[in-house]
C-alpha cells in the first residue's frame, strides 16, 4: 500500500511544475446531534493520497521542494484523548508509518502554510468543499499580497486541484480492483440473504438490517451509501430511504445497497417478489429492464462512451414501454423527444470507486453529463449499469396492472481489453433464479417474527 500511495502522489505532482503547492485536507468529524458525531468516514481524496484514516489533517505536496515534497499536518499524540476516541499517528507516525518527509502539528497549519507558499508559482486545492479551509488558504495567500517584503514572492495563480486529481482516481489499479471485487462479492451475498429472508409481513427495516449485517459480518467496513429497501410503490421513489413499511403480499421489493472494502464501495440493486413469485405484469416489466441492462452491459467496451451505454438501455426500455402500452408512437421519435423519461428519468451509469458516485470527469466540456458522455471507456474504469422503470401508482395514463411497479437492476462493471467484467455477476438476477432464492433458508440471519 505504501508504494501505491507514493506512486499516486508522484503521478499527481508530475502534472504540476516545481514551485507548485498542492493542498489536500482530510474530513472532519460532523456533529449528528447533541454531543454525538456522525459515523466517521475519511475524505476520499485525502485517503487516496495518504492512507491516513484520521480527521483534522492536511497533506501538502510541493513538487521539487527538497526535504518537504510530502508534508503532513496531524493532531498531536494525546493519551487522554486517545483513551476516549482512539489512537493517533502523531508526528512520528506521520513520518514513520505514512511516509511524510516532514510532519507538523495541525495547530501550526496556517503559520507553516504561509511559509510553504512563499515563492509558489501555483497553489491548488479542491475549491468549495470546506469554506473554513478555503478561507485559511486565502489568508495564507493574501499574506504575500499585503506584506511589503513579500509582495513579489506570492503565488501567481490559484488552481482547482480536482482537474488534475480526479482523473487519476478514474483508472483503477490492481489493488483497487481487488477491493471492489471483495466489496462486490460481500454485497452480492448480502442481497441473496435479503431475498432468503424476505416474506410478506416483514418490515423493510428488517431487510435493511439483514443486508447491513452481512456487509459487516462478511468482511466489509461499512455501508457505501444509505441503503434503499423499497417495497410496493415505494420502489417508484428513486432515493427512498424510510425503509420502515410492512411489506405487502404480492409486492415487489427493490433493494439498493453496497458495502465498502478499503473505502471502495460496491453498488448493487436487485428487485424481487416478496412472496417468491412474479406476477405476470411484474415479470413483463422485469424482463424489459433485464434485457435493457444486458444490452447496456454489452456496450461497456473499450472505445464506447457513457452515451453508448445509456443509449443501448434506452432503446430496449422504450421499445418495451411501447409494447406494454406505457408509451405510444415511433420508438425513435419517443427517444429523440425524451418521452421515455416519464418512466425512466435517470442515467444508466456513473463512475464507481472510493465514492459511490465517483469522480473522474474531465474539464474540457461544460457539464458533468457532457463530460461523462464524451469520455471513451478505457480499461481500468469501473462504472455501474442500472436501468429501471418506475410507474407511479397514481399514473392514470398507464395500464392499471402496471401502476405502482418499480424495477431497477444494477451491476458494477470493470472495463477491460476483453470486454465488460461484471464484478457483481455472482448476484442472481435471472427471474427464475430470483424466484428460487426468495424465502429459502437464511444463512446469516435468524428470522424473527415481530
Amino acid at each position: 500500500m505504501t508504494n501505491l500511495l507514493n506512486e499516486r502522489r508522484q503521478r499527481l505532482m508530475h502534472t504540476f511544475s516545481p514551485g507548485s503547492v498542492l493542498l489536500i485536507p482530510s474530513a472532519h468529524h460532523a456533529l449528528r446531534n447533541g454531543d454525538v458525531d456522525h459515523a466517521w468516514r475519511q475524505d476520499s481524496d485525502f485517503w487516496f493520497l495518504t492512507g491516513l484514516d484520521e480527521p483534522d489533517s492536511v497533506a501538502v505536496l510541493s513538487p521539487g521542494r527538497g526535504g518537504e515534497e510530502y508534508v503532513l499536518f496531524v493532531r498531536p499524540r494525546d493519551k487522554d484523548a486517545e483513551t476516549w476516541t482512539g489512537r493517533r499517528a502523531g508526528l512520528e507516525g506521520a513520518v514513520a508509518t505514512h511516509g511524510a518527509e516532514k510532519a507538523y502539528l495541525i495547530a501550526d497549519l496556517e503559520k507553516e502554510l504561509g511559509r510553504l507558499c512563499e515563492g509558489a508559482q501555483e497553489v491548488a486545492w479542491v475549491f468549495g468543499r470546506d469554506a473554513a479551509f478555503d478561507s485559511l488558504v486565502l489568508r495564507a495567500v493574501r499574506r504575500h499580497r499585503t506584506h511589503p517584503k513579500l509582495r513579489i514572492n506570492g503565488p501567481d495563480r490559484l488552481t482547482d486541484l480536482s482537474a488534475a486529481l480526479w482523473p487519476l482516481r478514474l483508472f483503477k489499479q490492481p489493488a483497487e480492483i481487488e477491493a471492489l471485487r471483495q466489496a462486490s462479492e460481500i454485497t452480492s451475498e448480502a442481497h441473496h440473504e435479503v431475498m432468503r429472508l424476505c416474506e410478506p409481513g416483514r418490515n423493510e427495516s428488517q431487510l435493511q438490517a439483514a443486508l447491513e449485517y452481512v456487509f459487516l459480518a462478511g468482511g466489509g467496513e461499512r455501508v457505501g451509501y444509505g441503503s434503499i429497501v423499497a417495497s410496493a410503490d415505494n420502489a417508484t421513489i428513486l432515493h427512498y430511504t424510510e425503509n420502515r413499511m410492512i411489506i405487502p403480499d404480492g409486492a415487489l421489493v427493490l433493494v439498493d445497497g453496497g458495502c465498502e472494502v478499503d473505502l471502495h464501495t460496491a453498488d448493487v440493486t436487485r428487485t424481487f417478489p416478496a412472496n417468491g413469485k412474479f406476477s405476470v405484469p411484474q415479470r413483463a416489466v422485469y424482463d424489459i429492464v433485464l434485457a435493457a441492462q444486458l444490452a447496456a452491459i454489452d456496450a461497456c467496451r473499450t472505445g464506447k462512451t457513457f452515451h453508448d451505454v445509456h443509449d443501448a438501455a434506452v432503446h430496449v426500455l422504450t421499445e418495451g414501454m411501447v409494447t406494454m402500452g406505457l408509451l405510444h408512437g415511433d420508438v425513435a421519435t419517443l427517444i429523440k423527444e425524451n418521452t421515455f423519461k416519464k418512466y425512466y428519468m435517470h442515467g444508466t451509469s456513473h463512475w464507481l470507486g472510493l465514492d459511490v458516485h465517483d469522480v473522474g470527469g474531465v474539464h474540457d466540456v461544460t457539464s458533468l453529463e457532457a463530460q461523462k458522455a464524451s469520455k471513451p471507456l478505457v480499461p481500468g474504469m469501473v462504472l455501474t449499469v442500472e436501468p429501471g422503470l418506475y410507474i407511479a401508482i397514481d399514473d392514470l395514463g398507464a395500464p392499471e396492472a402496471l401502476r405502482g411497479i418499480g424495477v431497477r437492476i444494477e451491476d458494477d462493471v470493470l472495463i477491460t481489453e476483453d470486454g465488460p467484467d461484471v464484478l457483481t455477476r455472482g448476484c442472481v438476477k435471472q427471474p427464475d433464479d430470483i424466484e428460487a432464492m426468495v424465502r429459502t433458508t437464511p444463512r446469516w440471519v435468524k428470522p424473527v417474527v415481530i
